[in-house]
């Protein structure tokens, strides 16, 4: 059958998206104009192709595997069949990659498209690409355009870009005018919570410190926020000692690009959007658990690291702790 299917993992494809506009992957940091996006997926494979579309596999997870309101605007868009996995107690996905592997191979079993256009960045992929190649189905990857990366599209792993028959990108401008970044430079209020009055100043100590009886008499601090002080921020990275052959001693240069470099800027990134997207009552709520993140802003954190970093170095510690320092770090100027 000379036609084209589109299979789009929307994980892949909205966190890269988001993060050229908004510069996290965290969801609530923008908006998505997804009827905009299929058209202008479906005209860029076209024009690669020149064969009519059989239809866009949108690939998703949500709790339990059901359709939110979101995926049900997407579903009754034209030509799109929405499948959904889970969503883990930790925020990962699940199902997702093991339904598209199979309706990739299962389309080029039935011979009801001869290109497959792939949208995903998983080298877990790499096995579904080759059983639909040997299928006789061509396999196309489409990306985000990085002419900065050796592979040319972000987010990619070399596995998957090894196997597939060809790479295209998305237009830039597409991902502009789809992807809105919607973050306020302040968290909205939430009604429901009360507003406490502020507390009365202390008496001023004497110079031998406070009296205890006036430690008695002041107020306890306003209940429903909790600000604790925020932990002395550590250098980004530890400096290289470079010696000269001068005898002038050694020379003090800062990695350039270090791991720990990233991690700081991503956590402060996404501690921004974060805190430009919530309520004032879930800003109470994870100021409550300090230090502890949600399951979710944590997992934001090393997806956006590792899309700069790789996998393997957001796995050190050290980079993770600096992820987790820099968000509280900047949260703490931010508030």
């Amino acid at each position: 059958m000379t036609q084209s299917a589109i299979f789009v993992d929307a994980g892949f494809l909205i966190a890269v998206g988001g993060t050229h506009v908004a510069g996290t992957s965290l969801r609530s940091a923008f908006r998505v104009d997804y009827d905009k996006l299929v058209q202008g997926i479906l005209k860029r494979t076209a024009e690669h192709s020149g064969l009519d579309v059989l239809r866009v596999y949108w690939y998703d997870a949500s709790k339990d595997a059901l359709f939110t309101d979101e995926h049900k605007r997407i579903g009754l868009l034209p030509d799109v069949k929405v499948r959904l996995g889970r969503i883990s107690y930790n925020g990962e996905q699940k199902g997702v990659d093991l339904k598209l592997g199979l309706d990739l191979v299962g389309v080029a079993r039935n011979r009801a498209a001869s290109v497959a256009f792939l949208m995903s960045g998983d080298d877990d992929l790499a096995e579904a690409v080759e059983e639909a190649q040997d299928l006789g189905m061509k396999v196309v990857l489409v990306g985000l355009d990085n002419p900065n990366h050796r592979l040319g599209v972000t987010s990619v792993a070399e596995h998957l870009a090894l196997r597939v028959d060809s790479i295209i990108t998305l237009p830039t401008d597409l991902i502009e005018e789809c992807f809105t970044k919607t973050v306020a430079e302040q968290p909205r209020p939430t009604p429901a919570v009360p507003v406490q009055p502020p507390a009365p100043a202390p008496a001023p100590a004497t110079p031998s410190g406070p009296r205890p009886s006036d430690m008695a008499a002041r107020p306890a601090p306003p209940r429903g926020r909790i600000i604790l002080p925020a932990p002395p921020r550590q250098h980004r990275s530890e400096a290289h000692l470079v010696y000269s052959s001068g005898g002038t001693g050694p020379t003090i240069l800062p990695p350039e690009d270090s791991p720990l470099d990233v991690a700081f800027e991503v956590g402060e990134s996404v501690a921004t959007n974060w805190y430009g997207t919530i309520t004032q009552g879930e800003l109470n709520e994870l100021l409550a658990d300090r230090p502890i993140l949600p399951v979710e802003i944590d997992r934001v954190l090393l997806k956006d690291c590792a899309q700069r970093i790789g996998e393997y170095k957001t796995d050190l510690q050290g980079v993770r702790r600096a992820l987790r320092e820099a968000f509280w770090t900047k949260l703490d100027q931010l508030i």
